[in-house]
């Protein structure tokens, strides 16, 4: 059962990163749960309705979206997807590509996972600190 809830989470993350690239509301409008809330990358937070109004307004375009180096936890009838998602896309006309690690928290009700919290943070080189713990221990990952 663990193994297929994995696969199912994520084919729920490929399912979401292809309606994002497409502007697919209605897909979006099912993977989201109804109390989504979504952290953004500078630390806004925005209600599932505010998350589905910048893509249908056309302020946020996505060119270009990918959901990669996905672990997946499961804990019964939630789950937790950390990746990194990478874009080209504009907000009111200005560029807001980058790179971001992502962390999606997926909730199973009525049988299907839903997207019920995500938090976006930029991908920075890692600090010395860091560097240095993983440098004394190889086996640890940051």
């Amino acid at each position: 059962m663990q193994t297929n809830s994995i696969a199912e989470v994520q084919e729920c993350g490929r399912r979401w990163a292809e309606a994002e690239q497409q502007a697919d509301i209605e897909t979006l409008t099912t993977l989201l749960d109804p109390a989504f809330m979504a952290v953004g990358p500078v630390g806004f937070v925005i209600n599932k309705e505010q998350y589905l109004a910048g893509r249908s307004s056309g302020e946020l375009k996505q060119d270009a979206i990918t959901w990669e180096d996905v672990t997946v936890r499961v804990f019964g009838d939630a789950a937790v997807m950390i990746g990194a998602q990478i874009q080209t896309a504009t907000h009111q006309g200005r560029d807001v590509s980058g790179r971001f690690r992502a962390t999606q928290v997926l909730v199973r009700t009525g049988g299907s996972w839903r997207i019920a919290s995500m938090h976006l943070s930029p991908i920075a080189p890692a600090p010395a600190w860091i560097l240095g713990a993983l440098q004394a221990n190889p086996n640890a990952r940051p």
